[in-house]
């Protein structure tokens, strides 16, 4: 097997007395898409929040194709090649889906390339007959979306998404998940979320956090069958 695009090692961060990730251990391939589950306060956010630099570990190391990103600036983490969509979308309302777009542009792309990128991310996301509309003006789901290209206009390398559904009706959902499996083997992804609906429907590997611990991890189908998870998180039906 090729090395891990992401890897952690005992990562651990505490806030005063209290410890919100302790001893995660993961490996993430190239292409491969994941989700992180687990009940409210499970360190999930926190988890994540270490993985794009914007919160340093107390102990532990990460890597990123090979090389420990800890302490590495944020503004660094773009270049990178890692991205982060937080769960509430934050897109330039007064701006036209066409100009979020645009501003989301490496500046290092040239004009052709920012074109051919548009274009695709457009497709993608199902919104190029929207391409004019103001973004206050769209949907939530669609705000939702609109949000996960400006991310993809990078090309990053590994996509962090914090509860990517939140607010989504059903449809919206699905669209969702058959969104981020028409990304799979082009990038990495990693998202955490709540809808188990959405979980179910994405099928891939899954991460259980409980109490900042890792408790389980593989795939999905054998997850829900997890005498654990299903005591501390999934329920019994």
């Amino acid at each position: 097997m090729s090395p891990a695009l992401l890897s952690t090692r005992n990562l651990a961060r505490r806030f005063g007395g209290v410890a919100a990730v302790r001893d995660v251990t993961l490996e993430v391939q190239q292409g491969e898409l994941h989700c992180v589950i687990g009940p409210n306060g499970a360190g999930k956010s926190t988890l994540l929040n270490m993985l794009c630099g914007t919160l340093s570990p107390t102990a532990g190391s990460i890597e990123f194709e090979g090389k420990d990103i800890v302490g590495l600036p944020v503004h660094q983490f773009t270049r990178i090649g890692i991205a982060r969509k937080f769960q509430v979308p934050s897109v330039f309302e007064s701006l036209s889906v066409r100009d979020n777009l645009e501003v989301a542009l490496p500046p290092t792309a040239s004009a052709a390339d920012g074109e051919a990128r548009l274009a695709e991310v457009l497709e993608l996301l199902l919104l190029s007959p929207l391409a004019e509309r103001r973004a206050g003006d769209l949907a939530h789901g669609q705000k939702q979306w609109l949000e996960i290209g400006m991310a993809l206009m990078a090309r990053p390398k590994l996509l962090l998404l914090d509860e990517p559904t939140a607010g989504m009706t059903p449809d919206e959902t699905l669209r969702t998940a058959d969104l981020l499996l028409s990304l799979r083997g082009r990038l990495t992804i990693m998202a955490i979320e709540h809808d188990m609906h959405f979980v179910r429907a994405l099928g891939c590997r899954t991460m259980v956090l409980h109490q900042g611990q890792l408790i389980a991890q593989g795939a999905f189908a054998a997850i829900e069958q997890d005498e654990l998870v299903r005591d501390v998180y999934l329920g019994r039906q």
